[in-house]
């Protein structure tokens, strides 16, 4: 690839700003770089550790090729049309009703760009987890650890992406106790269906890095646990899957999301996209 920048023509600029448009940027793919591809190429820098001058020499272009490469495994990750199909005539549900709950908890993506699951790490469940491993969490708070360890439920610490394993990582290497990183692996709900990991044994995985593991997978692995977890968990009375299958999205939302169902509207959002995916 010849070293291109601002203003150069010609297929090695068609090709960047083929590349561009996967990686998600706006550009007009063209023969011409012209200001957006300048402009997103420096982005594209900014993110990746590489000097930021908007040319694209040998290093930006390795790690774009990379970037390429890593989107076209990450893309075969995803669920099919069949998949869930499949899915909802195993379990006697309406398509419509898994593709909500799909969109409602991750936006219908189980993963994140480089391949790795979607995650939300939850602060106080780390502090619960670690009660139940005998350990006492007051003695590990600090400044240092308030955006990862705390007693009640807040959404302040989130940092969404790639930014909620840099928390997951922080709270498993407080300490070099194997508690830790079981504490902390469990403390986050993973994937399409974001399933919490302290839910690992109750669905019939080995340990918690086995559940972690198959989230890795695949998103048909996320599905799977999806169905034990609606199968498996009983709210008021009743299977999860019991609810869902009576349309009832405020019970299927508490029993699913907790109580703080309300005041994000939950279920007015799970009944929202029913519709919606009822009418296709």
């Amino acid at each position: 690839m010849k070293t291109i920048r601002y203003r150069s023509r010609g297929e090695d600029v068609h090709h960047l700003e083929q590349i561009l448009t996967k990686l998600g940027y706006t550009v007009f793919v063209s023969n011409f770089f012209g200001k957006d591809t300048h402009n997103a190429v420096k982005d594209f820098q900014l993110k990746n550790n590489l000097v930021v001058d908007g040319i694209v020499g040998l290093k930006t272009w390795s790690v774009l090729i990379e970037a390429e490469k890593n989107l076209v495994a990450f893309n075969d990750k995803f669920l099919s049309e069949k998949d869930v199909k499949d899915f909802a005539k195993q379990f006697g549900l309406e398509l419509a009703m898994v593709k909500a709950v799909n969109e409602i908890e991750s936006s219908g993506k189980g993963f994140l760009l480089h391949g790795r699951p979607r995650i939300l790490f939850e602060g106080h469940i780390f502090w619960r987890q670690l009660e139940k491993r005998g350990i006492q969490p007051s003695q590990y708070v600090s400044g240092k650890t308030k955006d990862i360890l705390y007693k009640k439920w807040t959404k302040t610490h989130y940092k969404g992406g790639s930014g909620e394993y840099d928390r997951l990582e922080k709270a498993a290497g407080i300490s070099d106790k194997p508690e830790f990183h079981d504490a902390a692996f469990s403390s986050a709900s993973w994937g399409s269906f974001q399933i919490m990991g302290f839910h690992y044994e109750h669905l019939g995985y080995a340990s918690i890095d086995h559940f972690v593991s198959e989230m890795y997978e695949h998103e048909r692995e996320h599905l799977k646990a999806f169905g034990k977890f609606i199968s498996k968990t009983s709210f008021k009375g009743k299977r999860l899957i019991d609810w869902i299958k009576e349309k009832n999205w405020a019970k299927f939302a508490e029993g699913y999301n907790g109580p703080g169902y309300k005041k994000n509207k939950y279920d007015i959002k799970l009944k929202n996209a029913y519709v919606k995916y009822s009418n296709d």
